[in-house]
């Protein structure tokens, strides 16, 4: 799989309500938006990213990404923003195939995560990171000819487990060691993001 073949899209439209509502990804990490770490660990790996997000898209302005927002009303969860990302590829990209999703609070993305998901994809229909024996089904690479299948499950079948709607394909897994550190430690709580101050500073 080439680079020309992915575009990415950084998932950032959840309401965040453990840190207490508001834009997560735009909370200080060592000095820059958690959004600039990741920012700056995905779009290497992919040859268009554009970010997910509802609301205002000026707020993203610095960030010089194309915001793409969910169509299907109701806070659906990160299922509607795949679907969003994999429409724009469909629309703006069509010569990429492959729709990589990455989250929007984890910004110690592994540099090599897109060539190993695709590795693991090479063997199967789509595939998802794991890292500690437990899989992180938000970050995949999905097949963008599937967005109309995707959106039929979240419309039609109300489906807005990510695992409720892989599990009719055949999944590959690529596997992280979460020692020294887990790759994609995310940014749940206020806490968490102490604890990741402290490991960005060590």
């Amino acid at each position: 799989m080439r680079i020309e073949d992915v575009a990415g899209v950084i998932l950032t439209g959840g309401r965040s309500l453990r840190m207490g509502g508001g834009d997560k990804c735009l909370l200080p990490l060592a000095g820059r938006p958690l959004l600039a770490h990741i920012v700056s660990r995905a779009a290497p790996q992919v040859s268009a990213l554009a970010l997910n997000a509802n609301g205002d898209p000026a707020r993203f302005a610095a960030f010089g990404l194309t915001v793409v927002a969910d169509d299907v009303p109701g806070f659906p969860g990160p299922l509607a923003g795949i679907l969003a990302g994999m429409e724009w590829v469909l629309r703006e990209r069509p010569g990429c195939r492959w729709l990589a999703s990455f989250p929007g609070d984890a910004p110690l993305l592994p540099p090599d995560l897109v060539e190993r998901l695709a590795l693991a994809a090479a063997g199967a229909e789509m595939a998802c990171a794991a890292s500690g024996g437990r899989d992180h089904p938000v970050v995949g690479l999905w097949p963008v000819a599937l967005a109309s299948s995707l959106r039929h499950a979240i419309e039609v079948e109300d489906i807005r487990k990510i695992t409720r709607w892989t599990g009719r394909f055949q999944i590959g897994r690529a596997e992280w060691p979460v020692d020294p550190v887990d790759p994609f430690f995310n940014v749940n709580t206020p806490d968490d993001l102490s604890a990741l101050e402290r490991l960005v500073a060590g």
